[in-house]
């Protein structure tokens, strides 16, 4: 017995070695990278039991390094104003017709449930919908990727191995805790179920709302609503706070002084192109005219994502929170925008 805990010991010593060396593909073939991460995982807590069933002739997925390597930032025409792809063209191409009037008929739907999980979590109901709406358009996309595959050929490839390989763990404490090995089915990076969750959100934020003791975030309309509420709470949502309101930037409008000097450690560029924070009250005395009810003493940051002589925005802290979803511009406007349009 003392002779096996000190080779499991060594063993995870190695492991630990190898995994935290950033490394390609090339570095090991990829049985033996498997190898070292249920060695980890059993190091973890999860059964020999579940590695087994989940590990079972589970091989590369080309197909899956082809998109991660195509995985880059929205294209388009580059306005010249900003330097980045037109917002309105992303929105156009994101915020159509039929997302608008999917997410009215799902806040319809859901009804008393609606009501509730705002009440309970404080997060608008048209928010939480315009996530369901942008990540799976209401369910009806959720991926058909292998999780664990997916999941397992990104943390083999090695460019971003901390992350995903820590997601193919939790993906295995999933199904120690009762996830059906059938059930994980999602997008290539290992996202999944209405609300895109990876393994490490679902094991910390997903919530049981139908009390049926499972947290089923793909089939159950409560447990969706809950788990994302749940997700923007503890992002830091600020009940009674838009996530952001149409401004009015005349040219007269005081910009001196607005640049931001925020060294934002995660994404750069998207706070790069918003100001400095100053309450509305600041704003309105710089000429900066809101367009919807906001409170004076609110701190908001001014964003105009196509040029000053386009729209212009006063962003809240919770337009930050929709970040903490998706670190993109393109995307935490067209979210906002979208539960805007839901409720209008």
């Amino acid at each position: 017995m003392i002779r096996a805990h000190f080779h499991q010991f060594i063993l995870a010593i190695a492991v630990t070695f190898l995994v935290a060396q950033p490394a390609a593909a090339q570095d090991m073939a990829f049985d033996r990278y498997l190898e070292a991460v249920a060695a980890k995982a059993r190091s973890e807590g999860v059964s020999h039991t579940t590695i087994n069933r989940v590990f079972a002739g589970l091989t590369p997925n080309m197909r899956v390094l082809e998109l991660d390597q195509q995985n880059v930032s929205s294209g388009g025409n580059v306005n010249p104003a900003t330097g980045f792809a037109w917002m309105s063209s992303y929105l156009a191409r994101h915020n159509t017709s039929s997302r608008i009037s999917g997410g009215r008929r799902t806040l319809a739907r859901l009804g008393p449930l609606a009501t509730r999980v705002e009440r309970e979590y404080g997060v608008p109901a048209e928010i939480i919908v315009a996530i369901w709406g942008h990540e799976t358009a209401y369910g009806a996309v959720m991926g058909s990727f292998d999780l664990p595959r997916s999941l397992a050929t990104l943390a083999w490839d090695g460019r971003r191995r901390t992350l995903f390989e820590r997601e193919l763990i939790d993906v295995l404490k999933m199904v120690d805790q009762g996830v059906a090995r059938s059930q994980l089915v999602g997008s290539w990076a290992g996202a999944f179920g209405n609300g895109q969750f990876l393994p490490s959100v679902y094991l910390r934020l997903a919530v049981d709302g139908d009390g049926d003791g499972d947290r089923d975030i793909w089939n159950s309309d409560a447990d969706t609503v809950y788990s994302i509420a749940n997700y923007f709470r503890d992002a830091g949502w600020r009940t009674g706070q838009p996530w952001a309101v149409r401004a009015f930037v005349p040219n007269s409008a005081d910009r001196s002084g607005i640049g931001t000097t925020l060294n934002a450690p995660v994404c750069p560029r998207v706070h790069d192109r918003h100001s400095r924070w100053l309450t509305v009250r600041e704003w309105r005395e710089r000429g900066v005219e809101p367009r919807a009810p906001i409170g004076d003493d609110v701190l908001a940051s001014l964003f105009e994502p196509d040029g000053p002589a386009a729209p212009g925005y006063l962003l809240t802290q919770n337009y930050r929170v929709i970040l903490e979803y998706n670190c993109s511009n393109y995307y935490a406007m067209s979210v906002g925008l979208l539960a805007d349009e839901i409720t209008r």
